[in-house]
């Protein structure tokens, strides 16, 4: 009997993510193969192995855990990939050599497999002078003209496309031609386009007040606020770009933003990140967990739930150890930071499932019990927990035994 709940399901799983031979001879011969070898690969960072490869093939069984395709796709297959779907590149410097270093980092990237983002507002707009060589600037968008047919040219691993994310802020000098630039059909295909808003100018908005695009602090233009603000709004409406990111209120509740700035976020835009960031990505199926679905016993085990989520957790962080890495700054950061996005797949039909004959009115407080259950398992729960536990085990995020300013060693290796 099959483990795919559609043949569509095992289409893909074929497709993308199956391990096979340079000539297309399957190595995994079931999905139970890739749940194994994934198993493997993130156990084998760990003091026992084989305890944790038998724990985490249990959560990957019955897709219950759904880690991300850069995992599905490459853990345990010795290629030169990573398993991080996720990056934010390097600040790109105003000047024609850094931007073309960025060219290559990003083509680097993505060769491997990653998706990227980039803040495009560091460089000069349009018509601005280029001393030195008597020339004026073509501005950002003309250089994401090139990263986007970089992007076309290069075959990502795991057989996709590359994918990425362009920000501009919304003081930036060009921000107008950024807004309607994908409302031309053969451009900037490769991107996926947000506004960084900042809390100056939604207040802009608010009061109907004037605007200032300004570049080294330099206006090149005012305009009025909400003019600026409806021409987004009309844009997102009619082609669906570009989004918006409210990037000072990221800043402000950022829990490392004495550290790091964030400018940027992953191609698909739920994962703000900061320069050469990095993040795994994985999901839990609620829906894989109901008990006795459709009747009037239909239940979450919070137990098992709480097992998952741990599991899941751990599982993602040894991914940080186990992958590799397109650029050594990506490296050194996730050696300091560890952070991993998890979902919750199939909400939606976990609810149905559950919410059998009249009991739809509980939904809504059922998800959020189910939420803080999620974030209590993953040891977000503001108290010493899981996180804790882990630190225990396998080291702290930033520096030694907890409470401690001393690096610990753990499992022979240094952490901090």
């Amino acid at each position: 009997m099959s483990r795919f709940a559609a043949p569509i399901a095992e289409s893909i799983w074929d497709m993308k993510y199956r391990l096979k031979e340079a000539d297309g001879t399957p190595i995994d011969g079931t999905v139970e193969d890739t749940w194994r070898r994934i198993a493997r690969s993130l156990a084998e960072v760990e003091a026992d192995p084989a305890h944790w490869e038998e724990k985490f093939y249990h959560a990957l069984e019955d897709f219950k855990f759904l880690p991300a395709g850069r995992i599905t796709a490459g853990a345990g297959t010795g290629r030169t990939v990573t398993l991080f779907n996720c990056f934010v590149m390097g600040t790109v410097p105003d000047s024609m050599g850094g931007i073309f270093d960025a060219l290559k980092e990003a083509a680097l990237t993505m060769q491997q497999g990653g998706g990227i983002g980039y803040d495009f507002s560091t460089i000069r707009p349009r018509g601005a002078e280029v001393r030195g060589v008597a020339a004026d600037a073509s501005g950002p968008l003309s250089f994401m003209d090139v990263w986007d047919a970089m992007c076309r040219t290069i075959m990502s691993a795991g057989s996709r496309r590359g994918a990425m994310m362009a920000t501009m802020r919304c003081d930036h000098p060009d921000i107008e031609s950024f807004i309607e630039a994908k409302q031309d059909p053969a451009r900037l295909r490769m991107f996926n386009l947000s506004v960084l808003v900042t809390d100056p100018f939604m207040a802009a908005v608010k009061a109907d007040g004037p605007w200032e695009l300004l570049f080294d602090g330099k206006v090149y233009k005012t305009v009025q606020a909400r003019d600026l603000w409806n021409r987004i709004m009309r844009s997102t409406y009619d082609f669906a770009e570009p989004g918006v990111i409210f990037i000072d209120r990221i800043n402000a509740m950022n829990n490392l933003n004495y550290c790091e700035t964030i400018a940027a976020t992953n191609p698909c835009g739920e994962q703000p990140l900061p320069p050469y960031g990095a993040c795994p990505l994985g999901s839990v199926n609620l829906a894989a967990l109901v008990e006795a679905p459709f009747t009037d016993k239909a239940r979450i085990d919070p137990a098992k739930l709480d097992e998952l989520v741990r599991l899941s957790v751990r599982m993602m962080d040894n991914v940080v150890d186990a992958s590799r890495f397109p650029l050594p700054q990506q490296a050194s950061l996730a050696d300091g930071q560890t952070l991993h996005l998890g979902g919750r797949r199939d909400a939606g039909a976990d609810a149905a499932r559950v919410a059998h004959r009249g009991r739809a009115s509980q939904l809504i407080t059922g998800e959020e019990h189910l939420s803080a259950l999620i974030l209590i398992g993953g040891g977000h729960d503001g108290h010493v927990g899981n996180g804790a536990q882990e630190a225990d085990i396998k080291g702290p995020l930033m520096g030694g035994a907890v409470g401690s300013d001393d690096p610990g060693t753990v499992d022979g290796k240094q952490h901090g």
